[in-house]
C-alpha cells in the first residue's frame, strides 16, 4: 500500500501533466485519427511527426490525436497551432510530406501552401 505522501506525490505530478496541456503553450500539431483518418493513413503520419520531432529535438512542439476533424475526404488531416497565428490545416497527409512541414512550417515559419486544405481539388 502506499503511503499518503506517495499518493500526494503522484497526484501533483499528474496534475502538472494536465495543466501543460491546457496551458497549450507552444507549437502543437493535432493529426485526425477517428476512424475515416486512420483508415487513409493517419497512423504512419502521427507516428512521422513524433519521429521528426524527436529527430529534430524540438522542446517547444507537442504532436498528439484528435477524433474526427470533420472534412473526411481530405484525410489524413494534421492541424497546426502556433501561438500568435491563425490554425493551419494540412490535408491528404503522408509520412513523406511530414519532413517539409516539419522543416519549412514548425523551424521556419513557412506554412507549406500546397498541403493545405485552401489549395487542395476535390
Amino acid at each position: 500500500m502506499k503511503t499518503i505522501q506517495e499518493l500526494e506525490e503522484i497526484r501533483n505530478k499528474t496534475l502538472e501533466k494536465i495543466n501543460i496541456r491546457k496551458e497549450r503553450k507552444g507549437t502543437r500539431i493535432v493529426v485526425g485519427m477517428a476512424t475515416c483518418g486512420i483508415a487513409a493513413g493517419a497512423r504512419p503520419v502521427l507516428l512521422s511527426f513524433v519521429e521528426e520531432v524527436n529527430k529534430r529535438k524540438l522542446q517547444d512542439v507537442v504532436v498528439s490525436q484528435t477524433g474526427c476533424i470533420g472534412v473526411c475526404e481530405y484525410e489524413p488531416i494534421a492541424e497546426v497551432y502556433k501561438p500568435g497565428e491563425e490554425k493551419v490545416t494540412y490535408v491528404r497527409m503522408t509520412p513523406d510530406k511530414v519532413a517539409k512541414v516539419i522543416a519549412e512550417h514548425i523551424v521556419n515559419g513557412k506554412v507549406v501552401k500546397e498541403y493545405t486544405i485552401g489549395s487542395v481539388d476535390k
